[in-house]
């Protein structure tokens, strides 16, 4: 399992990156990031290859690998109980301002709350439309499944929810702040490879690998 003693370098030395910190909250209240939060460069282990995406559930942290033995480590939101499905995927499908409705999972797990917003009218005419009050926040990278070259409903993904980041919270998906994730965005090109290391204890199954 990785974690922080076997992924990092020894003698690493963490460097604060200047991504801007979000002070968003979509209910309103004003709300500024934690410095330990914000991105920082790190020094890993030579076996990890440069270009690939990792997650680390147990540390709420996703890499970004680089040359030289190098990785930007942000601070992520992931998902609650079960909810997080660990295994290897890539990239096959990036979106700036993703639109969002709810799978048929979500839709098993809790229906009178999804009911509801059908109801209101918000999935009546297809999915919700990107912006700012989009669960799905600024940016979209989604995860696909390896054998099989299709969707797995898996995303890394914005949100306008800085009080969802460093802890367990979605619905299976790993999240960033808006100005993060957009800088994610940019350095994480089409059919990049992602490995999503399982939480302690082996909770969670392998999915759709």
């Amino acid at each position: 399992m990785l974690n922080r003693r076997n992924f990092l370098a020894a003698s690493a030395a963490a460097t604060v990156l200047g991504v801007a910190r979000s002070s968003a909250h979509q209910l309103g209240e004003a709300y500024v990031l934690p410095e330990e939060y914000m991105p920082r460069e790190v020094r890993i282990r030579a076996e990890f290859e440069p270009n690939i995406v990792i997650v680390d559930p147990n540390q709420y942290a996703l890499y970004w690998t680089m040359e030289d033995q190098r990785a930007i480590r942000y601070t992520v939101g992931i998902g609650r109980g079960n909810l997080y499905h660990d295994g290897e995927f890539y990239v096959g499908r990036k979106v700036e301002w993703p639109d969002w409705r709810p799978t048929p999972d979500m839709l098993a797990r809790d229906p009178d709350h999804y009911t509801q917003f059908r109801e209101d009218g918000i999935y009546a005419d297809g999915p919700q439309p990107g912006g700012v009050n989009n669960p799905l926040g600024a940016r979209g990278l989604y995860l696909y499944n390896v054998r099989k070259r299709r969707d797995t409903y898996l995303r890394i993904h914005g949100t306008n929810n800085p009080r969802t980041i460093g802890v367990s919270v979605s619905n299976g998906c790993a999240r960033l702040i808006n100005p993060q994730v957009e800088e994610l965005y940019d350095r994480v090109p089409m059919g990049t490879r992602v490995v999503l290391y399982p939480k302690a204890g082996g909770a969670a199954p392998h999915s759709q690998v």
